[in-house]
């Protein structure tokens, strides 16, 4: 998994861009909110990524915050919601105002996403209900805690634990645990139950 890239900024195409890592030039796909808050071309990037595996493709995205990555990957989780819409919701509406419009279900603001309509928009506000809250620190730290709790599981069904009992498991820990603690943990959990 790549999680973090550093280099030089090479070629902007909106919404990709090219990025040298040691004379390796990745191509990623940032949200608009990322592009936006880039350096000019030939300065040094850091941004957090997301690596997404596809039967037919690899494919690298990228964020300027974790606060973006860890929303890309809630709506990632979503029935219906793929890489690109996640990108178009990330880029049609900040972080804040994603959590605004889910806190006061307003489906209106979602439906003005290119790409995202009634249905849509009805579900991403079912779905993210709950996890976010209005400020971006709140969001985070609660976006955080379903992501660990969340790789958690996707952990321990590779290690072939169906998803009753990788719930289960993830459900026992605490909320502050990191995720190899909380893997090892959920582990001993289940070698007892």
């Amino acid at each position: 998994m790549i999680g973090r890239l550093s280099g030089i900024l090479l070629e902007k195409n909106p919404p990709q861009i090219l990025l040298d890592v040691q004379g390796v030039a990745y191509e990623i796909d940032v949200p608009m909110s990322t592009f936006y808050n880039l350096p000019v071309l030939h300065e040094k990037v850091v941004l957090h990524t997301q690596l997404i595996v596809r039967e037919d493709a690899h494919l690298l995205y990228g964020f300027g915050t974790s606060d973006e990555r860890i929303a890309f990957r809630l709506l990632l989780k979503i029935s219906g919601v793929g890489p690109k819409l996640a990108l178009s919701v990330l880029s049609g509406l900040s972080l804040n105002d994603l959590a605004d419009a889910v806190a006061n279900k307003e489906a209106g603001r979602l439906v003005k996403i290119p790409g995202v309509g009634k249905k849509t928009a009805e579900r991403l506000l079912l779905e993210l209900q709950g996890k976010f809250t209005t400020s971006t620190a709140g969001a985070a730290s609660s976006m955080a805690a379903s992501s660990v709790s969340s790789d958690i599981v996707n952990a321990l069904q590779a290690l072939g634990y169906n998803e009753k009992e990788a719930d289960w498991a993830a459900k026992q820990l605490a909320k502050e645990v990191g995720v190899s603690d909380g893997i090892r943990q959920a582990l001993k959990l289940l070698s007892k139950a």
